[in-house]
């Protein structure tokens, strides 16, 4: 691998050995691949590298997020892709298999089918996206029930992500009303959260240093990854504004226009 360890030592990012890429706003935006996404992917595949692709996208099951991804073009297989829920998932069983009340999309149900649901008597409310479904009956009913003492889990705390129409209102809104509201602090498990982050290094089976996270969002992507221990890379796509991302104060490892840069550390 001279090529690319060559590469990867300019680029400051010596000593990587394995990769966690972001999926919406560095793959695809509004259901389009990106400039050279598929050149990206191909390169990671072959590689030889360990790699997981990721995504706090909470309205589908991993399964769909694959079909979803192929019907663009963009061949990943579901076993490749650590989403939210999936980390939601491991922490409920290690509650013990608790009842749930799930503010989630029918799809994204799907992934905690092995959980009983109960909107009356339920231990843990999880909040994700139901996209136009949200109404005030199903915020309140899970006001009630973390109000009777159901733990709030939030599979991330998004503040906004980019559509073809813009950049568009994400749950965090809705988490952080339920916390004001409660005077509870919700259990983050999607991105930036520590345990997040802890299920890629467990499945890559790699220690923090060695792994580099590519993604769009300078604070769940890059902010995130550094704070794991990890190396954050910024990509000047999807979510991606100078302005907002300088505001933060977090400095990228390594920023790139598109994620087609990938390909030349192969």
């Amino acid at each position: 691998m001279p090529n690319r360890e060559h590469f990867m030592e300019a680029a400051g990012l010596t000593g990587i050995n394995g990769l966690l890429i972001d999926i919406n706003g560095v793959l695809y935006v509004a259901n389009k691949p990106l400039s050279g996404a598929n050149r990206a992917i191909s390169a990671i595949q072959r590689s030889g590298l360990p790699y997981r692709f990721a995504t706090n996208n909470t309205t589908k099951s991993i399964q769909s997020l694959s079909q979803d991804l192929g019907a663009m073009g963009l061949l990943i297989e579901p076993h490749d892709i650590i989403s939210a829920p999936y980390a939601a998932v491991l922490y409920l069983r290690q509650l013990g298999r608790p009842k749930i009340y799930p503010l989630l999309s029918a799809d994204a149900k799907g992934d905690f089918a092995e959980f009983t649901f109960s909107d009356t008597a339920a231990d843990v409310v999880i909040l994700g996206d139901m996209e136009d479904e949200w109404d005030y009956r199903s915020l309140n009913r899970a006001f009630r029930l973390i109000m009777q003492g159901a733990e709030l889990l939030a599979l991330h705390k998004g503040k906004f992500w980019q559509w073809e129409a813009g950049l568009q209102l994400d749950i965090g809104a809705f988490v952080t009303g339920l916390e004001y509201a409660t005077d509870q602090t919700a259990t983050v498990v999607g991105k930036p959260s520590p345990f997040f982050f802890e299920i890629v290094l467990k499945e890559l089976g790699l220690p923090p240093e060695q792994v580099a996270m590519i993604g769009d969002d300078i604070e769940a992507d890059v902010g995130g990854a550094q704070q794991a221990g990890m190396k954050g890379v910024l990509v000047k796509t999807g979510k991606y504004r100078p302005a907002l991302a300088e505001a933060t104060g977090i400095t990228p490892d390594l920023l790139v226009e598109t994620v087609e840069a990938i390909a030349q550390w192969f």
